[in-house]
């Protein structure tokens, strides 16, 4: 089921950003104003190995629950799970992106979702581009004083980016 993305233009539009993972989900949230950005903030949901399959999976649930109380996002953009050589990493990665489209679909918000190639090609415009570059452009998009960390927050910024773009194209 797909859910309706507000179009009242007079408000900012919160988006969500999320790199799925099961060790790590990026977060990042930015405000879209007038086709100005902003980051509202960015972090990421760690679990911890030795705790079971399931407790993670519920962490995950409960930090994500967190943030979408705090944010409020209007749109939530998820990377697409590519494909992995190694067949367990990508179980686990699909298994924690289970969680956030599940999460996501409860409180019923738009959803968009990007490849990889099509978050570098939005952020960097150049689909090859590397992790540093992207992170650059971040940076630079949203007048941040440094690179995003960790990794997969700079990673859910892009990805954040990546959906601004494709709204402001549409709107």
């Amino acid at each position: 089921m797909a859910f309706p993305i507000k179009q009242n233009t007079a408000k900012a539009r919160i988006i969500l950003g999320i790199d799925p993972g099961l060790a790590d989900t990026g977060f990042g949230v930015i405000e879209e104003t007038a086709g100005k950005l902003s980051c509202l903030g960015y972090g990421s949901i760690k679990t911890k190995k030795e705790f079971s399959l399931s407790a993670r999976i519920l962490e995950l649930e409960k930090e994500l629950e967190k943030i979408i109380k705090k944010y409020q996002p209007d749109l939530a953009c998820v990377e697409q799970l590519f494909f992995c050589n190694n067949a367990k990493t990508a179980l686990l990665v699909g298994q924690a992106r289970g969680v956030v489209l599940l999460t996501l679909s409860k409180h019923k918000l738009p959803l968009l979702e990007f490849t990889p190639l099509q978050v570098k090609q939005a952020v960097t415009g150049y689909g090859s581009a590397d992790k540093k570059q992207i992170q650059q452009m971040v940076k630079i998009i949203l007048a941040l004083e440094d690179i995003p960390r960790p990794d997969d927050a700079a990673d859910a910024l892009a990805i954040a980016l990546c959906g601004a773009g494709s709204r402001l194209l549409t709107n």
